[in-house]
């Protein structure tokens, strides 16, 4: 693949980031920008943390930046992000959840996987996709680039607006947690 920056949309001047770049059946082809792979809708990895309160009876929701790249504005109940080169989806996690966050030091078990080919604006978005649980009741801090606002639910309050296909909720997410919250 190609390893040469090109400029995200909106933004010519910024760099554009490295990702890894997969198959179909999830074996590591190589890397591009991350603005080829959604213009042309190559495999790719993402991996997230459902985050629950330490008594398991909670769940961490947010809504996401009206200025991301991809499901901006929706709402989301992973933190999570694309695998960096050199990275496993277990680390990506770990990485992502201190990120967008501010969580460090929890102890992640895996609780899904699927491999998502889907669409946004208009274009193929495939990606297989690492979901991870985490406990943890002390503060968030949100990284302003990425989430605007977040709250906890209980399982039956996300099961509710999940339910509901007109509440703007990222589609990669609902297919990945799926079976999860049935």
């Amino acid at each position: 693949m190609d390893q040469r920056p090109s400029s995200p949309p909106g933004d010519p001047a910024a760099p554009d980031e490295v990702v890894t770049v997969y198959d179909a059946a999830g074996a590591v082809i190589g890397t591009a920008p991350r603005s080829r792979v959604y213009a042309e809708g190559l495999w790719h990895a993402s991996a997230g943390v459902l985050l629950r309160s330490m008594d398991g009876s909670r769940v961490y929701v947010h809504r996401r930046s009206p200025d991301k790249a991809v499901f901006a504005g929706m709402h989301d109940c992973l933190a999570g992000g694309v695998v960096d080169p050199g990275e496993s989806p277990g680390e990506t996690a770990v990485r992502e959840l201190a990120e967008e966050l501010g969580v460090t030091g929890v102890e992640l078990s895996p609780i899904a996987q699927v491999r998502w080919d889907g669409r946004w604006d208009g274009k193929p978005l495939r990606c297989h996709l690492f979901a991870f649980e985490g406990r943890y009741d002390g503060p968030i801090s949100h990284q302003a680039s990425e989430i605007v606002d977040g709250w906890w639910w209980t399982d039956a309050e996300l099961r509710a607006h999940l339910a509901d296909p007109a509440w703007a909720f990222v589609p990669d997410t609902r297919a990945l947690l799926a079976g999860y919250f049935a």
